[in-house]
């Protein structure tokens, strides 16, 4: 039987990394934001200069969807549906928007400065919420995932 592209990622990092025939991938991840295509984000991603996301918590809620735990790993594709990599949660952290530092903001690996950061997040915020069904307020909470690859 062939494998899929996807699954012969996952056990060649099984066996590259002496991880446990019975770990399991918790998802995947199509990394994508406005002005970073998700070739850019993989690059950012690949090269340890992104290694944050930030969600809304309020698409859990409203999803009835588990928020992420510390120590899954999530396979990350790129536009053509290969896999590139394995990232491990690092830390899963619920942040009011208005209570994000630029230590954390600079993770995510795009802004210059806090400013920028919080202007951009909230246009996506307020983005995902007209589609979502729900509002920004600025003191929201978010879903902080910091990461590292483990695979690639």
């Amino acid at each position: 039987m062939k494998l899929s592209p996807a699954d012969k990622f996952w056990n060649d990092f099984l066996v590259s990394t002496n991880r446990d025939s019975e770990d399991r991938c918790a998802g995947d991840i199509n990394f994508e934001s406005k002005g970073f295509s998700n070739d850019v984000q993989i690059s950012m991603i690949l090269s340890g200069a992104k290694t944050a996301v930030f969600t809304s918590f309020a698409s859990y809620a409203i999803d009835g969807e588990p928020l992420p735990v510390t120590g899954e790993l999530y396979m990350v594709f790129d536009r053509s549906d290969n896999p590139r990599a394995i990232i491990q949660l690092e830390s899963v952290n619920i942040v009011p928007f208005n209570e994000v530092t630029w230590l954390m903001a600079s993770q995510d690996g795009e802004d210059s400065n806090l400013d920028e950061w919080k202007s951009k997040m909230q246009e996506n915020l307020e983005l995902e919420g007209s589609i979502v069904g729900f509002d920004f307020t600025p003191d929201m909470k978010l879903v902080y995932q910091t990461f590292s690859v483990v695979y690639k």
